[in-house]
C-alpha cells in the first residue's frame, strides 16, 4: 500500500513538473506586453472598432521589437487599409521599424506611404524603410 502511494505521488510530481515545463515553454512561444500575448494584440489590430484600440495594439506590437516578426502580415494588411486613420498608420510604421529587417515583406507597403499627405506618416515610413533595409529614403520633393 505504501509503495502504491509513493509511486502515485512520484507520478503526480513527474506530471506536475512536465506540465510546468510545458507551460513555461508555451509562455515563451510568443512575446507579450502588459501580460497579453502578441496574438491578442494582433487580433485587436485586425478587429477593434475604435482607432484608439488599434493604435494601442500597434504600439504594443512595436514594444516587442524583432520578436514580433510574426505580426508583419497583419501590420501590412492594416497599413494597406485605405480607411485606416493617421493615428493608427503612424504606430503601425513604428512597429515595422522596431521589428527591423524581419519586416522586409512590408517594404512595398511602406514605399507607398513615403509620399503620404500626412507628414508624420510619411516621415515614419522613411524611418521604417531605413531600419528594415539599411538605406535612407530621401524626403520627396514637393
Amino acid at each position: 500500500m505504501r509503495r502504491t502511494i509513493m509511486a502515485a505521488g512520484t507520478a503526480l510530481l513527474t506530471l506536475a513538473a512536465a506540465a510546468s515545463a510545458q507551460q513555461r515553454s508555451a509562455s515563451h512561444a510568443q512575446p507579450s506586453w502588459r501580460g497579453r500575448p502578441l496574438s491578442a494584440w494582433v487580433q485587436d489590430l485586425k478587429t477593434a472598432q475604435a482607432p484608439y484600440s488599434r493604435n494601442m495594439a500597434a504600439y504594443a506590437i512595436s514594444g516587442m521589437g524583432p520578436a514580433a516578426a510574426s505580426a508583419v502580415p497583419a501590420l501590412i494588411e492594416a497599413l494597406n487599409n485605405p480607411d485606416e486613420v493617421n493615428t493608427v498608420l503612424y504606430p503601425i510604421e513604428v512597429a515595422l521599424r522596431e521589428i527591423g529587417p524581419a519586416a522586409a515583406a512590408a517594404v512595398p507597403a511602406l514605399q507607398k506611404k513615403v509620399d503620404y499627405p500626412n507628414d508624420d506618416v510619411s516621415h515614419m515610413a522613411r524611418q521604417a524603410l531605413k531600419a528594415i533595409t539599411g538605406v535612407e529614403v530621401p524626403k520627396p520633393a514637393n
